[in-house]
């Protein structure tokens, strides 16, 4: 409640009736139509001036307090969720969307609202899943968390007084699905992570609307019901009631299946796409490599496991994409070089990567690459030099080499030769 929210509207003696600080000419659209609303007087006097002035740095200003004293406190980064922000607050924090409604409506705005806070710089940013005020029935929820599995901000958070909507309240098929879709979350951490990076580093956003990545695409400017993660996640959820299929716009490029690599060569058009209960459709973007990690029930956990790439082709068989890795912890690893940053790409039936720093002691290594776009099967497959087991998906046209143990902080070569 720190924006800052009180019970009380204004004053327990109410607000100066002369103030035009009160009563100003003309009020925005906020809560109640008023100034006051649930809030102090803004003819309020505080230590560096009046509350008119100061009400929406409240948040801001409590949020790097926070930050610097658990700076002080801990020695490691801060994580910070503030429900009051303001210009610059993504520097200390994340953001959730405050109250909402547990209804299908408010499912779909919090698209907007994470889109929109993305552009303020705040990156991490999401809505409560299932809703926060009423109750939330178990179709609404299994769709809201399939849909917060890909929030920058994933949680659940409820009302007191309201009924039970974490996913164990709910039959056995919605466990599974949410189960589901937060494995595919801490799979795509070390991509998710390395958005985050980019975010900091150089002021890009985690999730973005469509048209940041296709500008010139009209039909992108109004697209509300998807979003991307960075540029090569396409994320296409159910919003409405009774809903089993999607209408999902894809912009002119090669996308493939994210569950099967199943190829779609779109000219930038929409596709109606199955939906059933226990899936959110996710594609990714040809021409980019993803790095993915074994996921496990904790991100601790998963950090100790093997990473792979996911390599989905354009139409003339490139791709590229890095990995940015530090301890998770450590303040300004970017800054001190206490970090690791390596770069993959992919031509001519060839994989390769590059290390474009090595500053942090970790046990890194590659136990699996997926190639999205394969067009036949290889005769071989070989990992610098030496053979390797894969399997060919002719159905999909997926090649999958599996059981590596390869060193990502060294240099690596993947080669498959076609019949």
């Amino acid at each position: 409640m720190n924006e800052p929210s009180s019970e009380t509207t204004g004053s327990v003696a109410g607000c100066e009736k002369s103030s035009s600080y009160d009563y100003p000419i003309y009020t925005p659209g906020v809560a109640d139509n008023s100034l006051q609303a649930r809030t102090l007087c803004p003819s309020a006097k505080q230590y560096a001036g009046l509350h008119y002035n100061l009400h929406n740095l409240y948040g801001l200003m409590e949020m790097n307090t926070t930050h610097r004293a658990l700076l002080s406190v801990t020695g490691k980064r801060p994580f910070i969720i503030s429900r009051s922000t303001y210009s610059s607050a993504g520097r200390y924090g994340g953001h959730w969307l405050g109250d909402n409604e547990s209804i299908f409506k408010d499912m779909y705005y919090s698209i907007t609202g994470i889109l929109s806070f993305s552009m303020f710089g705040i990156p991490l940013i999401g809505a409560d899943i299932c809703g926060f005020n009423g109750n939330a029935n178990e179709e609404l929820c299994q769709r809201w968390h399939q849909l917060g599995a890909f929030y920058p901000f994933s949680r659940n958070h409820n009302s007191v007084g309201m009924s039970a909507q974490d996913p164990a309240s709910f039959s056995q098929a919605m466990q599974n699905s949410t189960r589901a879709a937060l494995l595919t979350r801490y799979l795509l951490m070390p991509y998710l992570y390395t958005l985050f990076h980019e975010a900091s580093s150089q002021g890009l956003t985690v999730a973005r609307p469509l048209f940041y990545e296709f500008p010139k695409d009209r039909e992108t400017y109004g697209i509300d019901k998807q979003f991307l993660w960075g540029s090569a996640l396409l994320i296409s959820p159910v919003l409405t009631q009774n809903t089993v299929k999607v209408k999902a716009y894809f912009p002119n490029c090669i996308w493939y299946d994210f569950y099967t690599g199943l190829r779609l060569a779109s000219e930038g058009k929409y596709a109606v796409i199955d939906a059933p209960m226990d899936k959110i459709n996710l594609h990714i973007r040809g021409g980019y490599i993803l790095p993915t990690q074994e996921p496990a029930l904790q991100a601790m956990k998963s950090r100790k496991n093997k990473f792979g790439i996911l390599v989905a082709l354009s139409d003339s068989g490139l791709a590229r994409g890095q990995l940015f890795w530090d301890d998770g912890e450590t303040v300004n690893t970017y800054e001190t070089g206490t970090y690791n940053l390596v770069t993959f790409s992919a031509a001519q039936d060839t994989i390769t990567s590059e290390l474009l720093h090595v500053g942090y002691k970790a046990n890194m290594l590659l136990g699996t690459v997926t190639v999205l776009g394969t067009p036949s099967r290889p005769q071989s497959v070989t990992v610098n030099g030496a053979k390797a087991d894969y399997e060919y998906d002719s159905e999909h046209k997926v090649l999958h080499i599996t059981d590596l143990s390869t060193d990502l902080l060294k240099p690596f070569t993947v080669q498959w030769k076609l019949a």
